[in-house]
């Protein structure tokens, strides 16, 4: 978690005048005058991650000794920005957990996806993302194994560049049981398939 820094909120709002200035903009026209507060407030909100710690979201837990299946909460929808090109990218994580035997305890199905959330609301690249909510879970819940899947589809790849609309990017992070093929990780990927008909 990071230290919230004592940033100027007058020199960002400045920041994207000069931007609109580049641009060609006037900035006191009726609709940019209010554009670099609007800006502000929108990048405090998108990044809201980089203030909240994982840990903490994971150490509330609950005892479920005679449970020792596959936990997940897959179709987890996430918006997140691209640290390359500052623009948006957005998706679906797929989490889950196969819970320690001897521990027997499991944590808020909610937690899963304010992980996914903590990690998304950062400026990102998807691979690293993808890495930094299996390591938390990991590292904070009992487990036998983690496995992330994150899909999504960037603007820098849609908007720009190469333009392909449609194409989505997929990374994975597998855990333990999970990292070689076997019952459990097909398993999950079965269920990830089942939440999606089940979602409609």
């Amino acid at each position: 978690m990071r230290e919230k820094q004592d940033a100027d909120e007058g020199e960002a709002k400045a920041a994207i005048r000069t931007l609109l200035n580049y641009l060609g903009e006037d900035c006191q026209r009726e609709g940019l005058k209010d554009t670099p507060a609007r800006v502000v407030k929108a990048w405090d909100e998108m990044t809201c991650g980089y203030w909240e710690d994982p840990a903490k979201m994971l150490t509330r837990d609950f005892d479920a000794k005679n449970y020792d299946q596959l936990i997940g909460c897959p179709w987890i929808e996430f918006h997140s920005v691209c640290e390359h090109h500052l623009l948006p990218f957005s998706g679906f994580a797929h989490v889950a957990y196969l819970p320690a035997k001897k521990q027997g305890k499991v944590v808020g199905l909610s937690k899963l996806a304010r992980v996914v959330d903590c990690f998304a609301r950062r400026l990102q690249i998807q691979e690293q993302m993808t890495m930094q909510i299996a390591d938390a879970i990991e590292e904070n819940v009992p487990t036998r194994g983690v496995a992330v899947v994150v899909t999504a589809k960037h603007l820098c790849m849609a908007c720009r560049g190469v333009q392909k609309q449609r194409a989505v990017m997929f990374t994975s992070a597998m855990r333990g049981v999970f990292r070689k093929e076997g019952p459990a990780r097909s398993e999950f990927f079965q269920l990830v398939e089942l939440a999606r008909h089940s979602n409609g």
